[in-house]
């Protein structure tokens, strides 16, 4: 269900299909259509137990996330944001953390990734309205992780070769295990 109680759920899409792999296209259009992908994206994103959803996870090219999560501090951030940019940190605002990261559209592993523990994403709400959103710790992770899918970007993306091809073969095998299982309760 999405916060507004609506919203019919979608496959989430897996590393590999086309979709997540190109940059997103702008919303152009502010209307019910818009309002009904929001309330599908996050009843999707809630029933794959996500905290972070772009668009194009679900198969719509179309610069659009949702979020659901806390930051370290525990408090709780639910919103979306349309036509996102990831604006550029000063310098004294760039503290890494390494923290590990994982992605719903690469099932299964996860990999320390080093990224800002601040962010902050400009852009609009469903009814176009400019809205500005600031992260740290956690939170600050899944909004430049959202951002990132939406010009075509996985986390494993950012990793080296040596390490994204372990994180895929990683996935494989888990994947290979849960079909097992299945095959092997029915």
């Amino acid at each position: 269900m999405s916060p507004s109680g609506s919203g019919t759920v979608h496959p989430i899409t897996v590393v590999g299909n086309p979709v997540l792999h190109h940059p997103c296209a702008p919303v152009e259009k502010f209307d019910e259509d818009l309002a009904t992908l929001i309330d599908d994206m996050f009843a999707s994103m809630y029933a794959a137990e996500g905290v972070g959803l772009a668009a194009n996870q679900i198969g719509v090219a179309l610069r659009v996330f949702v979020y659901d999560c806390p930051d370290d501090d525990d408090v709780r951030h639910v919103g979306h944001v349309v036509n996102p940019t990831l604006a550029e940190l000063p310098p004294d605002r760039r503290q890494l953390d390494d923290s590990p990261e994982g992605c719903l559209s690469v099932p299964g592993p996860h990999h320390e990734l080093a990224r800002p523990d601040y962010a902050v994403i400009t852009g609009f709400d469903v009814k176009g309205e400019p809205i500005t959103i600031e992260g740290t710790g956690y939170f600050a992770r899944c909004l430049q992780h959202e951002a990132d899918h939406l010009d075509g970007r996985l986390y494993i993306d950012r990793l080296s070769k040596r390490q994204r091809k372990s994180v895929l073969a990683e996935m494989e095998r888990m994947q290979a295990e849960k079909a097992a299982e299945v095959g092997a309760a029915s």
